[in-house]
Order: structure tokens, then C-alpha cells, then sequence
């Protein structure tokens, strides 16, 4: 991970400007990583659907928690960027990494992370 992070201007970008984005970035051959938020409990952030999509270089668009949880999603985003397998990350009340992330709201969250390929 860079240390020159940026957000877009548009951390609450619609689902299509997230895609397509994602596809620009693709097309300028980038490492491309995307966070889906594919199921909630309680009292969650983002709704299901919402979407994170993150670069090599620390430039993302969208959001998957309105920032709670965007740190540890970002940790794995490049960590699938650089060779790691897609996976589910599980953020809730009642998981210690949950409050280690500041996701305190009293809901819970799964994220789907995956590489996309140009």
C-alpha cells in the first residue's frame, strides 16, 4: 500500500460510477480490486449492492461502510491485488475486529473482495 491513499471526491459514488471507474481503470491497465457489500444485519452503514473499488496506487472510488470498516477492506483489496484468492471478510458487534475497525454502529456486514481482470 502507497502512502499517497486518495479518495475520490465521490466516496459515495453510484454503483455504475464504481463500475465504471473500475473499467477505466482496467482499460489504463491498472490492478483493480473490488469490495461488494452482499449482506447486512441490524443496523449497517451501506446498503447490499454498495461497492468499493480500489487501485494499486491507493486511488478508490465508492464505499462499502461510509467509512467504519473502509480501512480493513482496503487492507485486503490490496493484499487480493497482489495474488491473494477473492474472499468474504465478516464485520459485527460481536467480532473484536468489528470494534478494532470502529464498526460500533450495532450492525453487521459481510464484503465479498475480489481482483477484477482487464
Amino acid at each position: 500500500m502507497t502512502d499517497n491513499m486518495s479518495i475520490d471526491a465521490s466516496a459515495f459514488a453510484s454503483r455504475d460510477d464504481v463500475l465504471g471507474t473500475a473499467e477505466a481503470w482496467l482499460q489504463e491497465g491498472r490492478k483493480v480490486a473490488l469490495a461488494t457489500v452482499v449482506k447486512t444485519w441490524g443496523s449497517s452503514p451501506r446498503p447490499v449492492g454498495s461497492r468499493l473499488v480500489v487501485d494499486a496506487d491507493g486511488a478508490m472510488v465508492g464505499s462499502v461502510s461510509g467509512g467504519c470498516i473502509e480501512g480493513a477492506v482496503i487492507k485486503e483489496a490490496f493484499e487480493v491485488m497482489d495474488g491473494a484468492a477473492a474472499h468474504l471478510l465478516d464485520f459485527g458487534v460481536s467480532d473484536e475486529q468489528a470494534w478494532d475497525v470502529g464498526l460500533a454502529c450495532g450492525g453487521q456486514v459481510q464484503v465479498w473482495v475480489e481482483r477484477l481482470e482487464g
